[in-house]
């Protein structure tokens, strides 16, 4: 049996410690908001982040990240109210928006370790990320966003 600890709440997973996070995340466990790009790796579309790191749970086998704490794009906030998925909103960032949640969840991560980050910054931590509608531009201007609503929060 493999315990896994997603946005705070333990989960017992007796399936195939092989099998990739993502479908445990998604079929097993109901966590939808990780979604299915390229099954290997590359697209983004499926990062979370395990102890804080940004992942690809596609290629993730779900016993590599046993007893690590996941956080899932359900867990940044209950209310939908993180700085980063605030700042996509008052953007409008998502045209058709499957990418969305991993990119959000690469831009939290790069937050987290550079909380004012440049535009080459946000260049290079968003680099594995697809968007197949083009919305780098906003996705960016949208990180910037939230390093100052972020700011804003931490100053009240």
């Amino acid at each position: 049996m493999i315990t896994l600890t997603i946005n705070g709440k333990e989960h017992q997973f007796n399936d195939d410690g092989d099998m990739p996070l993502l479908w445990a995340l998604r079929d097993i466990l109901k966590y939808t908001g990780t979604k299915y790009g390229c099954g290997k790796g590359l697209c983004g579309a499926c990062t979370v982040h395990v102890d804080g790191q940004p992942i690809r749970s596609c290629v993730m086998p779900v016993s590599a990240v046993a007893n690590q704490k996941i956080t899932t794009i359900e867990g940044l906030s209950e209310q939908g109210d993180h700085p980063v998925q605030q700042a996509w909103q008052d953007l409008n960032v998502p045209q058709c928006g499957y990418c969305q949640s991993g990119q959000i969840m690469s831009a939290v991560a790069l937050l987290d370790r550079e909380p004012n980050p440049n535009d080459k910054d946000i260049e290079l931590a968003m680099s594995g990320n697809i968007c197949r509608c083009g919305t780098y531009q906003r996705i960016k201007e949208a990180i910037h966003l939230a390093a100052d609503l972020a700011t804003e929060v931490k100053g009240s």
